[in-house]
């Protein structure tokens, strides 16, 4: 079971907040495996990211990306992920109408997230992953960002694979999960960037720095419960039913 399935699985909202307080933690933790001038420029991208960029966005009268921004953001993706260069080259050459209507068009038709995935693809360069990417910036209670190890969370979504359908069943789980915890949790604020932030935190510090974890095992009592439950009722392999 991979690190992040274990944190999807558990249901303590305790924990949860847990790994969450310890986002930036991770962060560095992974800036700390590249490269000095990587290291600075993903912290840099993971800031701008994750605050700078949100409050660009909601601070318009619409909300968009310029084209910069655009440019941006997929450098801040494959510095975080995987890195393929033909990405950004594909990214910088939408011209800056094109950025401003695509992004505009997709925000204001949320919440249709398909229809605003599907706007956001017509740019070049831009699949749904990154599609996922700007609209969670901007709709963070809305959209979880398809980041590879959040997905990778969530057994029935393995293989990743990045379609507009495969991209549909992972929002469905994230929105589930993300129900699920505010219906345990008093505080109630939970969205589904924060939880997709919580699963990106365990599913890395797992495989780069595992002592982040140690503080917050996950609580397995209900899934365990769940199991038994399945089993009683479960025929017996003797008796095969149609």
């Amino acid at each position: 079971m991979s690190g992040g399935e274990r944190l999807f699985q558990c249901e303590d909202p305790a924990v949860w907040r847990g790994i969450y307080a310890k986002y930036w933690a991770v962060v560095d933790a992974k800036a700390a495996e590249k490269k000095k001038k990587s290291s600075t420029k993903l912290l840099e991208l993971e800031k701008w990211y994750q605050e700078e960029l949100p409050a660009a966005i909601l601070a318009r009268t619409e909300r968009s990306l310029t084209h910069p921004e655009l440019v941006k953001l997929m450098e801040w993706k494959l510095t975080r992920g995987k890195f393929r260069p033909r990405l950004k080259q594909l990214i910088g050459s939408n011209s800056e109408e094109a950025v401003l209507c695509c992004t505009k068009k997709a925000f204001a038709v949320l919440p249709d997230v398909r229809s605003a995935i599907a706007e956001l693809s017509t740019l070049k360069g831009l699949g749904p992953a990154t599609a996922s990417a700007v609209l969670a910036a901007g709709a963070p209670g809305e959209v979880a960002f398809m980041a590879d190890e959040v997905v990778e969370s969530v057994a029935k979504l393995r293989p990743v694979q990045y379609t507009a359908k495969h991209f549909s069943l992972f929002l469905e789980e994230i929105l589930r999960k993300t129900r699920q915890l505010n219906k345990a949790d008093k505080q109630n604020d939970w969205t589904p960037h924060k939880v997709e932030l919580c699963l990106w935190a365990y599913a890395v510090a797992s495989q780069i720095q595992p002592s982040l974890l140690e503080a917050f095992p996950p609580s397995y009592s209900t899934n365990r419960e769940n199991k038994k439950e399945e089993t009683e009722e479960r025929p017996s392999k003797r008796h095969k039913t149609d």
